[in-house]
């Protein structure tokens, strides 16, 4: 778990003002990228037992999945003694329930440097995609952190809110993005968009070739710039 889920998830919004795409805020843009890495940073530092176990739930599930890790896997990742993970957590579904809302707001922290980075939503739109290929060697690895953890929770049979939930976060962002850009069909656009990503993470992950988001990436940038 060297490069897991949230450095992979700290590359890609690294990596948010400068994707392809062009029309970069410049010094605004990135200036906004750098003061939500520090928070996160700095949250990262003064971060208890709590943080360190979702962040430990969040590894452990990314790699082994939500059924088979157990608390004590997690207890271990993190380092702390397994007695103590039930002063924080009294169940496990209560523990996946903070990684869920972990991953919610890594989502809106991306989705926030795209908007800090791009003025317009068709730059906007390319920007995250191409940020997003730019990590396609972890994605083959990897694979998307939160298409995986969807996949996870629909297994589950109390699972598919959440993973609705997850999914409802780029989707209305790319929905607002469309719209914006005068698309009547701004909805079936944003799934579809969507759709192109999650569908080209799981492919470049099954055949671990991240050639495949590479390309899929241009293509969508052209037909983004084909949209009136």
């Amino acid at each position: 778990m060297t490069l897991g889920r949230s450095i992979l998830l700290s590359k890609m919004t690294d990596s948010l003002s400068g994707a392809p795409g062009g029309g970069q805020r410049g010094t605004q843009g990135t200036q906004g990228t750098q003061n939500a890495q520090g928070t996160q940073d700095a949250q990262g530092t003064k971060g208890g037992k709590r943080e360190r176990l979702i962040a430990a739930a969040a590894e452990t599930i990314y790699a082994a999945g939500v059924e088979k890790t157990t608390l004590a896997d997690i207890a271990t990742a993190a380092g702390i003694p397994l007695g103590n993970v039930y002063y924080y957590f009294k169940t496990k579904d209560a523990l996946v329930q903070a990684v869920v809302e972990a991953h919610l707001a890594e989502a809106r922290t991306m989705l926030a440097a795209v908007d800090g980075a791009h003025e317009t939503p068709r730059e906007r739109l390319k920007a995250l995609f191409g940020a997003l290929a730019q990590q396609s060697e972890l994605i083959a690895r990897y694979g998307c952190p939160h298409g995986s953890l969807c996949q996870e929770l629909g297994k589950r049979a109390d699972g598919a809110p959440a993973a609705a939930e997850l999914m409802r976060e780029p989707v209305e962002w790319a929905e607002r993005q469309f719209a914006a850009m005068g698309r009547p069909d701004a909805r079936d656009l944003a799934v579809q968009v969507i759709a192109r990503y999650q569908g080209t993470a799981l492919l470049t992950s099954a055949f671990r070739d991240p050639g495949l988001m590479r390309v899929e990436a241009r293509r969508v940038a052209q037909w983004i710039d084909t949209l009136d």
